[in-house]
């Protein structure tokens, strides 16, 4: 089975076995050197030497948590959207009673830095900025080093949607100024869902300690006393997802981050690479396509839900469709944590064999 979705991905045979470990006591000494290995190795990873939180939950729920424990009811924000997942950013800012600004940009486009600075510019009011990194349902990355740099000049709090693309295309929190950067054990990490792991700045810190919005459960405050007090999170973890946490870390050390990014380069490229091979075009340009999901264009006359049964029934390959208004217009070929070129070869091909039978005949 070829699992190539935006997540969850496929693990590595070693995490799985890792996973099948007896339960321990999340209130004992063995959690306590185990969430202490982690998190010092998730700093590595996030770049930074500011303090990094993992909760129990979804990536939506770390950025829930993001948005309860940095913001007050009232409070503006620019929400920065170009895509499905920029649009749930401001949709839990708004559940909450945050007053939103969209910033709106075409589905398949990037963030443009300057079109940033003139809203920030327009409304001194703004307290902060929510930005998606790598936006999973059109996979364009967005030049978050310049967009950070632009937040940075008005002095507002930046806060990262980067579930898609933290362990897999490179973010230096530090270096950039993020104040909150959110990503999820499902995605880069190769580690089945249930965590999301949170960097939190000192910025972050200061906002944290004025936010009104209504938390509990994901309260930082709680997360950072039980961490450092006690080597614990305040609420039941999910134990197994911890284990596994911690084994894909330890490969991550192996490969060596800088060749982590690298190999997600080179598959990212081989996909785009593949799919025009097959007479197919992306949605994105490749100058910001994503390392580690390619949203792929159907061209007139592909049934995109045919599509996906083919390849799931006759060839053992998961893709994913489009999301909301691209429903049906593209497809997605997953590419991050546990993945090769080889892989890529692999759905390739099975995409050759599919594409003439939901309706593409000129498929070479």
């Amino acid at each position: 089975m070829q699992l190539r979705i935006p997540g969850p991905t496929p693990i590595p045979p070693e995490i799985l076995e890792v996973m099948s470990r007896q339960m321990i006591n999340h209130r004992g000494p063995q959690f306590a050197e185990l969430i202490h290995a982690i998190t010092s190795r998730l700093k590595e990873v996030f770049q930074t030497k500011g303090d990094v939180l993992i909760l129990t939950g979804s990536g939506t729920g770390g950025m829930e948590a993001a948005i309860v424990n940095t913001l007050s009811p009232g409070d503006k924000v620019l929400v920065v959207s170009n895509g499905f997942f920029g649009e749930r950013f401001a949709d839990i800012a708004e559940a909450f009673g945050a007053e939103v600004e969209r910033l709106r940009f075409e589905w398949g486009s990037p963030i443009d830095p300057d079109a940033v600075r003139q809203a920030l510019s327009q409304d001194p009011g703004i307290k902060a900025a929510l930005v998606t990194h790598n936006e999973t349902s059109t996979g364009v990355t967005s030049d978050l080093a310049s967009i950070s740099a632009v937040v940075r000049e008005f002095d507002k709090l930046l806060v990262v949607d980067a579930i898609s693309s933290l362990g897999a295309i490179d973010l230096p929190t530090d270096a950039w100024g993020c104040d909150v950067v959110v990503t999820a054990s499902q995605k880069g990490w190769m580690v089945p869902p249930g965590l999301a792991m949170v960097s939190v700045s000192q910025k972050a810190w200061q906002a944290q300690a004025g936010a009104k919005m209504p938390r509990y459960y994901w309260d930082f405050a709680k997360a950072k006393k039980f961490l450092e007090e006690k080597g614990q999170t305040p609420w039941t973890p999910a134990v197994s997802v911890f284990f596994a946490l911690g084994a894909a870390l330890e490969i991550f050390q192996r490969e060596g981050l800088p060749n982590v990014m690298a190999r997600h380069a080179r598959v990212g490229s081989k996909a785009r690479e593949e799919v025009r091979s097959l007479g197919l075009s992306l949605l994105p340009e490749d100058s910001y396509a994503s390392n580690t999901v390619t949203a792929v264009r159907a061209p007139e006359g592909l049934d995109v839900k045919l599509l996906l049964r083919i390849l799931r029934e006759e060839h053992g390959t998961i893709l994913a469709g489009g999301q909301q208004r691209l429903e049906g217009k593209i497809f997605r070929i997953g590419h991050l944590g546990y993945v090769n070129e080889q892989d890529i070869e692999a759905v390739s091909q099975a995409l050759r064999a599919a594409l003439p039978k939901a309706g593409f005949v000129t498929a070479r």
